[in-house]
């Protein structure tokens, strides 16, 4: 605000400057967020494209189901433990339920050098917090890139009226030290656990394990509290989640 000063002359205006209060700032900045719609940070259309293009991905979706493609390894892994297995780039890994309703929490490293390994969060930021068919998987930095890519997701559960979806990576994994934390009680059957025991027997260490794609499992955040949340997952025998191996 400008006003003229009594003593000032003819054309020197003293300038006093008015000042919003704090809290009148604080709450104006309150209400510009609030008011403010959602945008969103990644737009994945500016990703750069996949490699051979979406029609090879839509042919991956049913290369099983039409003879293209031959099945080179299966195991089975046991409940409260954890198996690994190395993938070609340009092969396909599918993860089943076999015995339902299973939940599976999956780690991704780079064959050829451990230190590159799933994003989860990056992943999350990209796409969303529960993954389907088209999803990549990002490795972390600073290689980010995809290592694997989603072919086909026979559940493509979507969200439901609770925001609970399916594939989820927001949950990290369960653990024995949070489990310590909360309980008091040691456990060593927790993912966390499960999945260090493999490291260990491929060569690797606990400091290798890192968040997941929790595979299968049903999720979301409360709307109330905005809590992580679980539901029953909805997979069944004979639903599977298909992943392309980007690299080794």
């Amino acid at each position: 605000a400008v006003v003229r000063s009594p003593e000032a002359a003819a054309g020197s205006p003293t300038c006093v400057c008015a000042y919003m209060s704090s809290s009148a700032a604080v709450e104006e900045r309150r209400r510009l967020c609030r008011e403010t719609k959602p945008m969103v940070c990644y737009h994945v259309d500016g990703l750069p494209a996949k490699r051979g293009g979406e029609e090879l991905y839509r042919a991956l979706r049913t290369a099983v189901a039409d003879g293209n493609a031959v099945l080179r390894e299966s195991l089975t892994i046991p409940p409260r433990d954890a198996r690994s297995w190395r993938v070609p780039a340009g092969w396909i890994w599918r993860i089943v339920c076999t015995e339902g309703p299973q939940v599976a929490d999956m780690n991704v490293w780079n064959a050829r050098d451990s230190r590159e390994r799933f994003y989860s969060s990056k992943t999350r930021q990209i796409h969303a917090t529960h993954l389907t068919t088209g999803d990549r998987l990002w490795s972390n930095m600073p290689f980010l890139r995809p290592l694997a890519t989603i072919t086909e997701d026979t559940i493509a559960y979507g969200f439901d009226e609770d925001g609970a979806g399916v594939h989820d990576v927001i949950g990290s994994r369960c653990d024995p030290y949070t489990n310590f934390l909360l309980s008091g009680l040691t456990a060593n059957t927790c993912c966390h656990s499960n999945l260090t025991r493999q490291a260990l027997r491929d060569g690797l260490g606990e400091t290798d394990v890192h968040d997941v794609l929790n595979v299968f499992m049903c999720t979301g955040f409360t709307r109330d509290t905005h809590q992580y949340f679980s539901k029953p997952s909805p997979v069944v025998p004979g639903d599977y989640l298909e992943l392309l191996a980007e690299t080794d």
